[in-house]
């Protein structure tokens, strides 16, 4: 039997109060609901910009997702990472690629998110892009530098994806890019 380690121990977890959790709830609210502002006042008091919440999103993920691009300019431009995956493997990038987000994409690729970056989830914005049939955005990534060919850890490209999804327009569009 193993005693718990001392408080004061990296190893032992703090106990937070109502306050702090009920902080913590606002504060993911804040990149959920698109409050730039009220999150550049916490960035610039100190909070850390990659904070993520019991699923692992960070404030990016949360701003890029839901479709806010002033917030996630905010989180970027505080220090958050573009490359932080969810407990899911899924990076902000493929995140908004999921929900649609051209300008939220082009800005994380403007703020060094990788292109063919795959968090653990092996698959790439392109990816899922053209599994949703997302025209625009697999243009703006392949413009970028996407790889059309790169594969997912079951060896599925993304037109192979797209064509299982049901995907009508992405797969001759990946095709015709050398996927």
């Amino acid at each position: 039997m193993q005693a718990d380690p001392p408080a004061d121990s990296p190893l032992s977890s703090p106990t937070l109060d109502d306050e702090t959790i009920a902080f913590a709830g606002r504060v993911f609210q804040y990149a959920r609901m698109g409050h730039a502002e009220e999150l550049a006042g916490l960035f610039a008091q100190g909070l850390p910009a990659n904070l993520r919440n019991d699923k692992g999103d960070s404030l990016l993920m949360l701003a890029a997702y839901n479709g806010h691009a002033e917030t996630a300019r905010v989180v970027l431009e505080a220090g958050g990472d573009p490359e932080l995956a969810n407990d899911r493997g899924q990076t902000p990038l493929a995140g908004a690629a999921f929900k649609g987000e051209a300008g939220i994409v082009e800005l994380l690729l403007d703020h060094g998110a990788q292109v063919d970056g795959a968090g653990d989830g092996a698959r790439t914005a392109l990816m899922v892009a053209a599994m949703f049939d997302r025209v625009a955005i697999c243009e703006l990534l392949l413009a970028r530098g996407a790889d059309p060919a790169r594969r997912d850890a079951s060896g599925l490209s993304a037109a192979e994806l797209a064509r299982q999804m049901g995907a009508t327009e992405t797969p001759a569009l990946l095709e015709r890019a050398g996927g």
